[in-house]
């Protein structure tokens, strides 16, 4: 098979078998239908919902059959109490994987600040996890710098089993972030956080109602994403995938999985997925 060959079916493998990210609104438990069973998908957590919010949607996916990996903010712990109590609750519900981030809220709850401090007590405890995921950032992020990222990533990768990169739109900077990531020796599988299609006017409705701003921030920075959305362009999720070329394929990168940001357009999701794994979309 040739090399653009074996990137083509690696994005079908990849498409197939994604995550896919659902915000714990109301009506979302309708809509986590359209999933096929046995999937996987990951339940957000924000200072907006609450972690009950999380926990609630969570039971919901689980009794309906799917795999599910909630996240748990450490900004929103309020100390050791809740957050044994929260992976009690997940052992009752047989969830064994979970995603640990800081989180956005502006003051800690607790005595939790960032996702390293909850990776410290979750290693001191006992519990049913067998798969924790972290955020990483390949563009960067607005409150920390490039040398203290990677000093956070060393620093979680023993307790860690993957990450999750932040929105990227720009194949040559995540496949050139990512090179220089394995030669700083951060080992851990990447899944590829990537937005699901969907237009930018209904990415920027949905920032009013749940706080994607940073996505919205980001996308303001990319004028050629932003002027062809705007243009009335499709964007397809896709071509960020075949445009990392060989930096998709090659087993020292370590790209493992998709994490898909649905925003909760769920069926267009799925749809999408089908259209790839069925090799009926362009390009693919």
């Amino acid at each position: 098979m040739s090399s653009r060959g074996s990137v083509r079916a690696a994005v079908r493998s990849l498409v197939g078998a994604a995550d896919i990210e659902v915000i714990p609104l109301k009506g979302a438990e309708e809509k986590v239908h359209a999933v096929p069973p046995g999937a996987t998908i990951t339940i957000t957590c924000s200072p907006k919902f609450g972690l009950q919010r999380t926990l609630d949607h969570s039971a919901r996916a689980v009794r309906a059959g799917y795999r599910v990996v909630p996240h748990l903010a450490a900004r929103q712990v309020a100390g050791e109490a809740e957050l044994r109590a929260f992976v009690r609750r997940l052992t009752e519900l047989g969830i064994t994987g979970l995603y640990v981030i800081g989180g956005d809220a502006e003051e800690p709850a607790g005595e939790y600040s960032e996702a390293a401090e909850i990776l410290d007590a979750l290693a001191g405890m006992e519990h049913g996890l067998t798969s924790i995921g972290i955020a990483c950032y390949p563009e960067g992020h607005p409150k920390i710098g490039d040398e203290a990222l990677i000093a956070a990533l060393r620093r979680k990768q023993p307790h860690a089993h993957y990450m999750v990169s932040q929105l990227c739109f720009d194949p040559g900077a995540l496949a050139g972030w990512l090179r220089r990531i394995r030669a700083e020796g951060i080992a851990l599988p990447l899944h590829i956080g990537l937005a699901a299609p969907m237009s930018m006017r209904k990415l920027a409705e949905l920032s009013l109602r749940i706080g994607v701003g940073a996505s919205i921030r980001y996308l303001s920075k990319q004028h050629g994403v932003v002027g062809s959305m705007l243009r009335g362009s499709s964007y397809r999720p896709e071509d960020l995938l075949l445009a990392m070329g060989d930096a998709l394929t090659d087993p020292e990168m370590r790209v493992d999985a998709l994490h898909l940001f649905s925003f909760n357009q769920v069926d267009a999701t799925v749809a999408w997925q089908q259209r790839i794994v069925g090799g009926t979309a362009a390009h693919a």
